[in-house]
């Protein structure tokens, strides 16, 4: 968004020099439609890319962004929100999913709900019927018009920060103009438009309203918060930080005040990378190890940034955290509503954290503090690559092949929760990709989406067997781009984590072991180069293959052949024990 006076972002108007530089025509000398009004805004905002299922329901929008922008052609609307999403978070914009209606916007809804649960930056813009067969209030009876769903507004009310419908040709910009307004806008969040298909080729350049949309301003700290915040901070003796998603953007402000109080840094697993991670101070995504919840216990004070302590990342509630707690975070619900805070902040992250840093102008903390932050950030690493087995040398293979940008794209899988998202360095949030509401069969999408927000550098995705199997076609997707992404398929049969689940808990063996593909096959059908590697002593190599390759590249790894067998993995799923067999309770 480009800084407007008084907080507001004003329309071009009739007379704007891209309106006038058509001259009312596309440059194949056909009548304008919505799809060169959609190019407008998307260049305003320096968006370049957009995904997309092409559908008759929204062939202008599709047509005029292929001919002037980039369009990667998705496999399912579901794909296309994903990638559109992974294309948000690894740039830092927009993304932009362009889907068909009723059964199309229905594929893309849960792919919505994870860019809600992740505050991500997208906008999908999604078909609709023609808008002469829309009525007043969309009264469940309906006249039976191809691809009609009339619940579809309350659709999309409930899987975005915001939502709208176009009715009005000329209200294409302004209403496209609006959504991204509340996109950018924190809390951050992905906004759907509907556009019927009449208005998408009656609408043009030339012909939109003037429009003037407010933006809300950044949420400023009070002063009395921070000073209380200071004081405390200031007077700390064992200090700790903990960092959740809401604290993208604060990097600098965040590592001057770690250094400063000599604090340990704690994240959840969205706020990876927002530290990097070789960061001495920077214990992670580990909260919940014993080394860390004795840490935990010696703590006298724990600034909380942007975070909703989320139950796997808090031991379901039950982890101890010190009872002097500040909680900064632009969502007043949020503050305290986990753990009490003894002082609350809601305010925008950085410039919470910068004020503190002018506040405070002098420390307590203890001698040797910091060492021991070090020492147990130590620790907690060399424990879980024990554990890992073999999984450790995946792991340092992949950091030592890719560039410290490269997204690393994870789905749900059990690399992925094990170490994928823990022990795996990241550098930069941008590219700590992953889905966060939980959801399966994500990561493929995603990887194609961050790909395109970097192509410099390459995209590697950690995928499972049965995930990977949610989407097959978007490896169709990834062959017809040609995005350099490198995808490590996990073959265990199906779905691992759930079975350790069930082995755990003494349940039966029920809909875990699936039919799975010859991914050998299904590579050379996508002319993808193809690797399979078993045992040790090979992913290095195969790995430097893929990034030389600067394409596609398919390496599949025999989660049975790795030596030295990997402890087990089970999901931090709570089961009353009322509800296990009497030989599974403890």
């Amino acid at each position: 968004m480009t800084d407007q006076p008084e907080n507001t972002v004003d329309s071009p108007g009739f007379d704007s020099p891209s309106a006038s530089a058509s001259g009312g025509s596309t440059s194949g000398g056909k009548r304008p439609t919505g799809g060169d009004v959609l190019v407008e805004v998307m260049r305003r905002h320096g968006i370049t890319t957009a995904f997309g299922v092409i559908s008759i329901h929204n062939l202008p929008l599709v047509e005029a962004v292929d001919r002037d922008l980039t369009f990667v052609e998705m496999r399912h609307e579901a794909a296309a929100v994903n990638a559109a999403d992974a294309f948000a978070r690894a740039s830092g914009g927009i993304g932009i999913a362009l889907t068909s209606t009723g059964t199309g916007a229905g594929n893309a809804a849960g792919s919505m709900v994870e860019a809600l649960t992740a505050g991500s930056r997208v906008l999908h813009i999604t078909g609709q019927i023609e808008s002469e067969y829309l009525t007043p209030g969309r009264p469940a009876t309906s006249r039976g018009v191809i691809h009609e769903f009339p619940a579809q507004p309350a659709m999309l009310e409930a899987i975005s920060a915001y939502s709208a419908t176009i009715t009005d040709a000329k209200d294409v910009a302004a209403e496209l103009e609006a959504a991204i307004a509340r996109i950018g806008t924190a809390p951050t969040g992905p906004a759907s438009v509907e556009w019927p298909t009449d208005l998408q080729y009656l609408a043009t350049p030339d012909a939109q309203r003037p429009y003037d949309i407010a933006v809300e301003p950044t949420v400023e700290p009070a002063a009395n918060q921070i000073t209380s915040a200071a004081e405390l901070l200031a007077q700390a003796n064992a200090p700790l930080i903990w960092l959740g998603g809401g604290a993208a953007g604060a990097t600098a402000a965040i590592t001057d005040l770690a250094h400063r109080l000599g604090a340990g840094i704690l994240t959840s697993n969205s706020g990876r990378g927002v530290v990097t991670e070789n960061d001495a101070l920077v214990i992670g995504n580990f909260a919940t190890t014993p080394a860390v919840r004795e840490l935990l216990a010696d703590a006298d004070v724990l600034l909380a940034i942007g975070t909703h302590f989320r139950s796997n990342e808090t031991a379901s509630y039950h982890l101890p955290l010190p009872e002097k707690m500040i909680q900064i975070d632009i969502e007043a619900d949020t503050v305290g509503r986990v753990y009490p805070a003894t002082v609350g902040i809601v305010a925008d992250a950085d410039r919470a954290v910068r004020a503190l840093n002018d506040k405070i102008t002098t420390t307590a903390t203890d001698a040797g503090w910091a060492e021991r932050v070090t020492a147990v950030r130590t620790q907690v690493r060399a424990e879980l690559t024990e554990y890992i087995g073999g999984y450790a040398e995946i792991c340092e293979a992949l950091r030592t092949a890719l560039p410290a940008e490269s997204v690393i794209a994870r789905d749900v899988t059990i690399p992925s929760s094990q170490w994928g998202n823990r022990l795996l360095p990241i550098y930069d949030r941008g590219s700590n990709i992953f889905p966060l509401g939980g959801g399966i069969g994500q990561g493929l999408a995603m990887g194609i989406g961050a790909a395109h927000a970097r192509p410099d550098v390459p995209t590697a995705v950690i995928a499972g067997d049965g995930g990977l199997s949610v989407h097959l076609g978007e490896l169709a997707s990834l062959a017809g781009s040609g995005a350099h992404v490198i995808v490590l398929l996990f073959n265990d049969g199906g779905y691992g984590v759930l079975r350790n689940m069930q082995q755990k808990n003494g349940f039966r063996r029920s809909g875990v072991d699936l039919h799975t593909p010859r991914f050998d096959l299904l590579a050379a059908s996508m002319d993808i180069p193809y690797r399979l590697v078993q045992g040790p002593g090979h992913i290095a190599d195969d790995l430097a293959e893929a990034v030389d390759h600067r394409g596609p590249t398919f390496i599949e790894i025999d989660v049975e052949a790795v030596t030295p067998r990997p402890g087990p993995f089970v999901p931090p799923v709570h089961v009353p024990a009322e509800a296990m067999p009497k030989g599974a309770r403890s």
